[in-house]
């Protein structure tokens, strides 16, 4: 392997309930996590988005939101779309039109979900 080689990053999505949060390792760093709130009977809404600064640019985000949305469906749920990044993820497939919540969908563009934040105290 020559030194620009490297071997593919290993990726871990855990779920911290305690931080209400699913958590990105890779190689076994925390890289990134995805905030939610979880409702009943099985819905989640998903929050907000964030990656470490040194992994930005890496993929990470995406990466993460697949495998929420993989561990999501594989639990039998929902989500509610809150996060703006999330939002964005999803106006670009269909893979996952089946997790939106029909009574609770949430955003369906990012600049709806920038709005909405911006809109909320605090935002």
């Amino acid at each position: 392997m020559s030194g620009e080689e490297q071997a593919p990053a290993t990726e871990e999505l855990s779920e911290n309930a305690d931080r209400g949060r699913f958590e990105l390792h890779r190689d076994g760093d925390l890289v990134g996590w995805l905030y939610y709130t979880h409702l009943k009977p099985n819905r989640y809404a998903l929050v907000h988005t964030e990656v470490e600064p040194n992994h930005q640019h890496q993929g990470v985000a995406g990466a993460m939101v697949r495998r929420v949305l993989d561990e999501i469906r594989a639990r039998e749920g929902t989500i509610t779309v809150i996060c703006p990044f999330v939002a964005d993820y999803l106006s670009r497939t269909t893979a996952y039109a089946d997790l939106i919540d029909a009574r609770h969908p949430g955003y369906s563009d990012r600049a709806s979900a920038e709005a909405a934040a911006r809109a909320r105290p605090g935002g």
